[in-house]
């Protein structure tokens, strides 16, 4: 037997002030069976391919079979995921004939790399040949298999933080480090420094920035757009997910972008918790959206607090394109600039 104070450090409970899997060295595991499966879901739906053939589009994942999980042993992260997709897809031609077929994806696995994913794209049994499957298979797998390395990005970074944990001393360093001064440019329309994200553990830089921008529409319909999946998924050209109530949550841009609605005033107001999927877990800006009746016109002006301050530049850019000038040419509700 071990002398007091001779015993494996690994066993030492005082290296975590919680006494919770000291040093990381037991087999911690995670089920992220279910998760996965809305995930790949929501990212398949909706994918949409256009060619001189015409456009084809998935309309369905009618099943997702498999499992995944997280495993932490020894301070070291262990991916498993193995999965068998089966979906459907529709085709429309220039003449605007309908064709339906389908998608299979039979082994998707951490032992397989995107590259080497099996996908079979064909026509149902029913329906007469046509080019449009040619299209599907051959720019709709690209999007198919760029889609699920989303996912297996976002299984590995988002979805595993906190499988980890760090001991006291760890935490004790990061308490001691000084925050860095980040300088910011003083040209910056709306730029200020706020306070540092407390949900994290690590401290985080922030700004605040605003943008506005005219739309020839109504406050209830430009207010309506935001709040409803199939106008998102329009106006991005991606699959997505929004629940549009007060507490819902939003998923768009391959799940690069998601988040919560945490205030809602009906044609007035949007206040959403917003963050890109590659900003540290469990942080998230402020955007208020706020929607002026300007006669013909109506004038949204955004508020953002709490960003990343080496995001503003890539986050006003985000909003300016992906939302503002898209919606204005997808809906026509306004030029885009020069």
């Amino acid at each position: 037997m071990a002398k007091w104070g001779e015993g494996d450090p690994r066993w030492i409970v005082e290296e975590r002030s919680d006494a919770t899997n000291v040093n990381n060295w037991h087999w911690t595991e995670r089920d992220v069976t279910s998760w996965s499966q809305d995930v790949i879901n929501n990212l398949l739906l909706g994918i949409r391919v256009e060619g001189e053939e015409g456009s084809c589009e998935i309309t369905d994942v009618s099943n997702i079979d498999g499992e995944a999980s997280i495993n932490n042993r020894k301070g070291k992260l262990i991916f498993f995921y193995e999965w068998v997709v089966k979906a459907s897809w529709t085709g429309t031609s220039k003449m605007g004939i309908k064709y339906k077929g389908t998608v299979e994806i039979a082994n998707l696995s951490d032992e397989n790399d995107m590259d080497d994913l099996d996908i079979c794209v064909s026509l149902c049994k029913d329906q007469p040949s046509t080019p449009l499957t040619d299209l599907m298979r051959r720019e709709g797998v690209k999007k198919v298999r760029m889609t699920l390395g989303n996912y297996v990005k976002h299984l590995k970074t988002e979805f595993s933080q906190g499988m980890i944990l760090p001991t006291e001393n760890v935490l004790n360093k990061q308490n001691q480090e000084p925050q860095a001064k980040v300088k910011l440019d003083n040209t910056q329309i709306g730029s200020s420094t706020t306070g540092n994200s407390s949900n994290t553990g690590v401290k985080i830089s922030t700004v605040s920035f605003s943008l506005k921008d005219s739309f020839l529409t109504s406050p209830e319909e430009l207010y309506r757009i935001f709040l409803n999946k199939e106008m998102v998924q329009a106006f991005t050209h991606l699959s997505a997910f929004v629940d549009g109530c007060s507490g819902g949550k939003f998923q768009i841009l391959e799940g690069n972008v998601h988040g919560q609605f945490a205030e809602l005033i009906p044609d007035q107001k949007i206040v959403m918790r917003w963050r890109f999927s590659s900003w540290p877990a469990g942080h998230a800006a402020t955007v208020v959206l706020n929607f002026v009746n300007q006669g013909s016109e109506t004038e949204l002006s955004l508020e953002a607090r709490g960003v990343p301050s080496n995001e503003e530049e890539r986050m006003k850019e985000g909003w300016q394109r992906y939302y503002f000038n898209a919606i204005k040419q997808t809906f026509g509700y306004g030029a885009l600039p020069c």
